[in-house]
């Protein structure tokens, strides 16, 4: 079977010069703004008072404890539970006992919650501003322009998504345009930016994404949260444990280790 030759396009080796160093120097240089902006905009945690305090820890000591009851012996597992339980029904941990029945109060008269929603929208305006404005430039001075090859082979699956901006249906997959090259950069850069900035910056747009999606512990005491629904649904959770103890035959088992 007779293979194609390879397709072989006159490129400008300018383009290297002038359309992909510059657009890899913008995305790196926007990076660290951002990284510095949101250092600058982030606003200060507010101290919990003693109350509040002993609500969050409170139902996280459940939550502990469902999770790693397996550590721990019948007895000593049971009294934790009848204890927590009884506190979590009884609303002893509650910060405002005498809210409890009421519906939760309205987020948007919380002036932690607002601080909250500002911070959220001041991180989302800090990814979507430079993100707008490096898009309307590289359309604006860098569209159409077909600007390196990939060394490797790859499957025409990936046409669309390398050669955006560029509409030809014979061209290798392997070419990629100006376009693509700005998104390989959006995805890819997390690496400099560890480098530059270290493991824990708020360069990456990826990393800020899925921080956002991934369900967090703060979440259950955030505005709007009844706590008291929180703390039964608890009780709830630890009163229908199967109990079992990873301690529960250890000697039989150490026996048999040591006569095999």
């Amino acid at each position: 079977m007779a293979q194609l030759p390879p397709q072989t396009i006159q490129r400008d080796p300018q383009l290297f010069y002038w359309i992909l160093f510059p657009i890899t120097a913008v995305m790196i240089l926007t990076g660290i703004l951002r990284y510095y902006a949101t250092v600058l905009m982030a606003t200060p945690p507010k101290r919990l008072e003693q109350p509040a305090m002993k609500e969050q820890r409170s139902l996280m000591h459940g939550v502990a404890l469902r999770s790693n009851f397996h550590a721990l012996a019948a007895p000593s597992f049971k009294a934790r539970r009848e204890q927590l339980t009884t506190a979590y029904e009884s609303g002893a941990y509650l910060k405002d006992p005498e809210r409890r029945g009421q519906p939760a109060p309205n987020p948007m008269t919380d002036p932690g919650a607002m601080d909250g929603m500002m911070g959220m929208m001041k991180n989302n305006m800090a990814m979507i501003i430079p993100n707008t404005l490096i898009m309307s430039w590289i359309n604006a001075f860098f569209s159409g322009f077909v600007i390196l090859k990939l060394p490797f082979p790859i499957t025409i699956k990936f046409k669309s998504m390398l050669q955006a901006g560029v509409a030809t249906k014979e061209m290798d997959p392997r070419w990629m345009s100006s376009i693509s090259w700005y998104f390989l950069c959006y995805f890819g850069l997390q690496f400099v930016f560890n480098f530059l900035l270290g493991s824990d910056n708020a360069a990456s747009q990826m990393a800020q994404q899925v921080q956002g999606m991934a369900p967090q512990a703060p979440n259950m005491f955030g505005p709007g949260v009844d706590a008291d629904k929180q703390f039964l649904a608890e009780a709830e959770n630890l009163a229908v444990i199967d109990h079992y103890s990873v301690l529960d035959g250890v000697e039989e088992r150490l026996l048999q280790d040591f006569s095999k």
